[in-house]
């Protein structure tokens, strides 16, 4: 039973809430101990939170998740685990979560407060919206890296929001893409939104979001202001692990019939890692 309540609470997905640090390393306080501490506290916060999130929707979906190939094996999906027992154990994560948040300061902790009513929206109704599912996706990101600037005091960088914004809907649809190939013509009965969706579609919408994610991250190297603050365009050699690293994806995506899970795909390919890996270690040397 507490295994299958452990991997209920998907600890595979706390990567994610890795961009809370994302103000942490380039405000340059990494070395903070204080800042650190309080980083560290909005991560912990925003893992309980998630697999509050988690579990809410595998209890709300586990009749569509028993449809899904890959779904159908979680321990709520698969009958192993469930009823009121499960529903309070996720309460319990997300009031831990929460009361968390009582050591941050109040934006922090309003900023996590948001991110649980968007996810519980998003399991009740915005995951059935098309288009608006991956942007509100999006938006969770976004909030993790808020509450994360929050958190240790400093201003939030209207780059950084942008580049993860996109880069977010980046992998949304990529991953919409995938749901749709892994499921064939049966995915409306798992996920009903994915109706709205084709190939065609999000191979659209993938071709205006890649683009303008590279970008973005390219202008905010050279930026003025960020050029200022690293004191020249260091950070300018950073953008090819960014460049590989999507690349990389939309090869997972289209030539291995990968992406449905990011956060997983992450782990499991070692190329994605080392771009990721290579691009935190640039970012360090040359912020610090």
């Amino acid at each position: 039973m507490i295994r299958e309540l452990i991997t209920s609470m998907r600890p595979v997905h706390w990567s994610k809430n890795l961009l809370v640090f994302a103000g942490l390393l380039f405000a340059g306080k990494a070395t903070d101990s204080t800042a650190l501490l309080h980083a560290i506290t909005a991560f912990v916060s925003f893992c309980l939170v998630s697999s509050f999130v988690y579990i809410f929707n595998d209890l709300k979906d586990a009749a569509q998740d028993r449809l899904h190939p890959l779904k159908k094996d979680r321990p709520i999906a698969a009958g192993r685990i469930g009823g009121v027992g499960v529903g309070l154990f996720a309460v319990a994560l997300g009031c831990a979560g929460l009361g968390l948040g009582y050591l941050l300061p109040d934006s922090a902790r309003t900023v996590i407060f948001a991110y649980m009513l968007l996810n519980i929206l998003y399991s009740i109704w915005l995951k059935q919206v098309v288009i608006l599912d991956v942007m509100t996706i999006a938006a969770g990101f976004v909030l993790r890296v808020l509450a994360g600037t929050f958190a240790i005091g400093v201003e939030t960088s209207h780059w950084l929001l942008i580049c993860t914004f996109l880069l977010s809907l980046f992998l949304g649809f990529g991953k919409r893409r995938n749901e749709l190939l892994v499921l064939e013509s049966g995915g409306e009965n798992h996920r009903a939104v994915l109706a709205h969706y084709s190939p065609y579609f999000l191979d659209q919408l993938i071709s205006v979001v890649t683009p303008s994610t590279l970008v973005c991250y390219v202008l905010y190297t050279v930026s003025p202001e960020t050029v200022f603050k690293v004191g020249g365009r260091g950070l300018l050699a950073t953008a090819p692990f960014v460049i590989y690293g999507i690349f990389r994806y939309l090869y997972l995506v289209h030539e291995r019939k990968q992406g449905g899970d990011p956060a997983v795909l992450l782990v499991r390919d070692p190329l994605l890692l080392a771009s990721v890996a290579g691009w935190a270690v640039a970012v360090w040397l040359v912020l610090y």
